[in-house]
């Protein structure tokens, strides 16, 4: 049974989040503040964190830094703030998803379990030199994309660009990353610079440049690779 911690200082809504994830046969447990949280997760070791960040303790953010620096446990952040720049922070803290209230049920729940598989699903193990889709195949050893078997020709940024987005399957990373760790800004005013690689990019590798399958964008977050 996945184990699943709901961290909410709001007794309606985790009543809510409870009953309804119980339904589905999750098991379920609850904290208030942040430090109840995190003497939780050591101690129970959830499969999935549901995280708000306005808790009457801490920061939400400082609890995703404090997880992240012992565990890799998916964090699913919900919460009011709709702002950018706090979905930034909360994702560059560590988080892997970011959902707004007011909420669909639904929808939670659906990236609820889109969070369980990628757990279950085997991670790239660091020894794996080879990654295939449907469209391209990419040697990250060989440093080599070949579709259709013939090899693509890609500049040193957009292999830089692709081999993140791939060593991260299924993680969104945001601009704010790349941007660091491609060109070494970090600087939003620069993310026209992202927006013109991965556009070089889906051309040389997506069947469908304009909707594209493996290269997917989240406005104003990110990038995400899938398989």
């Amino acid at each position: 049974m996945t184990r699943v911690l709901v961290v909410e200082d709001d007794p309606q809504l985790v009543r809510a989040l409870v009953i309804n994830m119980q339904v589905r046969r999750y098991e379920v447990e609850a904290a208030s503040d942040g430090a109840t949280a995190l003497r939780l997760a050591a101690a129970r070791r959830p499969d999935v964190v549901i995280l708000d960040l306005g808790l009457p303790d801490m920061d939400g953010v400082d609890v995703i830094t404090a997880l992240r620096g012992w565990s890799r446990v998916p964090v699913l952040v919900l919460s009011a703030r709709q702002g950018s720049d706090e979905k930034v922070a909360a994702l560059d803290a560590g988080a892997d998803d970011y959902i707004t209230k007011p909420f669909s049920m639904d929808e939670l729940m659906a990236r609820l379990r889109a969070a369980v598989r990628r757990v279950e699903e085997t991670p790239l193990a660091p020894e794996t030199t080879v990654v295939e889709t449907d469209e391209f195949t990419v040697d990250l050893l060989a440093k080599k994309v070949v579709r259709g078997c013939h090899d693509v020709r890609l500049t040193p940024t957009e292999w830089h660009l692709l081999e993140i987005l791939i060593t991260n399957p299924g993680r969104l990373v945001t601009q704010k990353y790349l941007l660091q760790e491609v060109w070494g800004v970090s600087q939003s005013n620069k993310t026209n610079y992202l927006r013109v690689y991965m556009a070089q990019l889906r051309r040389k590798l997506e069947a469908d440049p304009s909707h594209p399958r493996h290269l997917i964008t989240e406005p104003g977050m990110g990038y995400r690779f899938e398989g």
